[in-house]
């Protein structure tokens, strides 16, 4: 039973999928993929159980079946040039396992979502401050496997910072364990870091434990709008120096009307604390912006945070992710065409094209984006493709040098001798 066979229809899809049925303590979760589960994968396996998720493994590597982790999925519509035979989604598996409000921890399955999570701290004002856009839509285990972060990376850091314990599925279905369920811990060898941004290559996510963070007393955002990209990042320098910022971010006049209406190179901050604490740092960027300012509170912050947080283009033909070092920052990006949100004081932007006419000029693009952000120190990864651009053959990732490709080739091998999971989505084509 190959992939070979699959494809060229030896054996059916409905066979299969009755396989995999046999498997499962009941029936009802196996299906057809439809919709845009179908560009990712051809047949999706809904386990409950670790032990479950083991035998699907087990299968998949028995028969040589190329096996890929479903969430929202659209990050791997964009990375998968043709659809994986199996897709797991842990949707069923979405359980909060153990939440210690006291302690500020929690143990949480991978299938459920950021905004469910949070909702459930919600009553001791505590959340998992990683904010990728629409977390509604995120599960723990995309956020981990991706590397997901927002506006708050900078006063909360990223995935890394705050996952302090992990489960997962990996050769011959054997469940992993790594960390802990305590902040301070020396359990094992550090797996969390080595999942993190892994894109489901070396195994299957079933369930995470986080620092969590308490939600600030109070907190405003900061608008200030200038008349051109170098006096905005001028500003929000001098900002992220003399003020604790929750979020610090500067945007490009079109991504700026539609956060604030306004259309030119906006610095959006955000402050938080008790009430003492706020005022004396409002005062403290009234005198460094010069009353350039307008402050937002309450609904109407939150709902301006969110349309930052969320912020895309339906119409953009590339989007992008470009790390840098962070004094370089504003330079990159003013040496690129392009509208940008720059998360200032990360290092961190993205980045999007609206008018590419085709295949050639994208690839073009791209490369010269990549070129800018090695000349910066850092890296450039494709987030997003218009379909007919695909043809280009754009990589999502940067290379990297011999040494760490054969250091990551290394890791695939021992963590996923059969190449079963999610094979091709990573650096290099891992």
């Amino acid at each position: 039973m190959t992939e070979a066979l699959i494809k060229s229809n030896h054996l059916s899809l409905e066979r299969l999928a009755a396989a995999f049925e046999s498997l499962l303590s009941d029936s009802g979760r196996v299906r057809i993929a439809q919709g845009p589960d179908a560009e990712v994968a051809s047949l999706v396996v809904e386990p409950t159980t670790v032990a479950e998720l083991g035998e699907i493994v087990r299968k998949c590597e028995s028969d040589s079946l190329a096996l890929v982790p479903l969430a929202g999925g659209n990050t791997l519509r964009q990375i998968r040039r043709h659809p994986a035979i199996v897709g797991v989604s842990l949707s069923r598996m979405d359980r909060i396992v153990n939440y210690e409000p006291h302690d500020m921890t929690v143990v949480a399955q991978a299938g459920i979502t950021l905004g469910k999570l949070n909702q459930a701290m919600a009553e001791y004002r505590q959340h998992l401050p990683l904010d990728p856009p629409h977390p509604e839509k995120v599960t723990l285990g995309s956020l981990v496997a991706c590397a997901k972060a927002g506006p708050l990376r900078l006063s909360e850091g990223r995935v890394r910072d705050l996952l302090i314990g992990i489960e997962f599925i990996g050769h011959q279905g054997r469940a992993v364990r790594a960390g802990g369920r305590v902040v301070k811990n020396v359990a094992g060898y550090d797996l969390m870091k080595v999942m993190t941004g892994s894109y489901g290559t070396l195994g299957i996510i079933t369930e995470t434990v986080f620092k969590v963070r308490p939600v600030p007393e109070k907190w405003e955002l900061l608008l200030a709008p200038f008349e051109n990209a170098s006096d905005a990042f001028e500003a929000a320098d001098g900002l992220y120096q003399q003020l604790p910022l929750l979020h610090l971010e500067v945007l490009s006049p079109v991504v700026s009307s539609q956060i604030s209406g306004t259309r030119k190179s906006l610095v959006v901050a955000a402050i938080g604390g008790n009430d003492a604490e706020v005022e004396y740092q409002r005062g403290l960027a009234r005198d460094r912006l010069k009353g350039a300012l307008s402050t937002l509170t309450d609904v109407a912050a939150f709902e301006t945070y969110v349309r930052l947080r969320d912020v895309e283009f339906e119409d953009a033909a590339i989007e992008a992710q470009i790390a840098v070092l962070p004094a370089k920052l504003a330079s990159c990006l003013n040496a690129l065409q392009c509208e940008y949100v720059a998360y200032a004081g990360s290092g961190v932007a993205r980045l999007f094209a609206r008018e590419v006419k085709d295949a050639k000029q994208a690839l073009e693009l791209v490369s010269e984006w990549r070129a800018k952000a090695r000349a910066s120190g850092g890296h450039l990864r494709v987030v997003s493709l218009a379909k007919e651009l695909r043809s280009a053959g754009i990589a999502m990732f940067d290379t990297v040098n011999e040494g760490a490709m054969k250091l990551m080739a290394e890791l695939k091998r021992r963590f996923d001798p059969a190449g079963i999971f999610n094979p091709g989505c990573f650096i290099g084509g891992l």
